[in-house]
């Protein structure tokens, strides 16, 4: 059985194109495994809170040394956290907004990027934890970043790409939605997006 778990960050909800091409990816993979089972948190209706001082003492804090306090700081950490090691594939749905990731999905990533638990350094350098993960990015744009003349403004992949595989998930397959402000390419954008999806048929355990 594959464990999936799909992040939401479109403040347009179920009529987000992220969101749905999020969807139908996961359709696809339930097609070729039907005993999937699906966690879903949706950062704009359970935002992850913004990293506060609290929370940065309570994450360098051993456990056992924890105060009441501080559990509550790094509970929706550890829950995120725990979610993301229990998962076999990742998919994550978001919007291009001013060039970059959304602000929510940012404050996700600052929750499960933890010392000692998802990355580590050693002699040898950083070191993600990680691994075994699939991932897919399903991402949406107004105009075309994948290519062309505006590929350049996109910081959203490199960046995802970069902390994803700085936590050991290096396996990511990218899929856009794009030109969704386009007037002649809208209309057909998350079809066409859907069109394109293709699921490996060994979703096995990434080395």
């Amino acid at each position: 059985m594959k464990k999936i778990i799909h992040i939401t960050s479109s403040t347009n909800g179920e009529n987000s194109f992220s969101t749905r091409l999020g969807k139908a990816i996961i359709e696809k993979i339930q097609a070729q495994h039907p005993d999937s089972a699906i966690a879903k948190r949706d950062l704009i209706a359970d935002p992850a809170p913004y990293i506060s001082a609290e929370h940065v003492v309570a994450f360098f804090t051993p456990e056992d040394l924890h105060t009441v306090e501080m559990i509550e700081s790094a509970s929706y950490s550890k829950t995120a956290v725990d979610e993301l090691l229990e998962s076999d594939i990742l998919v994550i749905s978001a919007p291009l907004i001013n060039l970059s990731i959304p602000a929510q999905l940012k404050s996700w990533i600052d929750h499960i990027t933890r010392s000692g638990q998802t990355f580590r350094y050693s002699e040898a350098g950083p070191e993600g934890l990680v691994k075994g993960k699939k991932v897919f990015l399903a991402l949406s744009g107004g105009a075309i970043y994948s290519e062309g003349m505006m590929k350049e403004y996109d910081n959203m992949v490199p960046y995802l790409k970069g902390i994803l595989g700085f936590l050991g998930m290096t396996d990511i397959t990218v899929y856009w939605a794009e030109g969704t402000a386009i007037p002649h390419l809208k209309e057909t954008a998350l079809e066409r997006a859907i069109e394109n999806i293709i699921i490996p048929q060994d979703l096995g355990v990434i080395a």
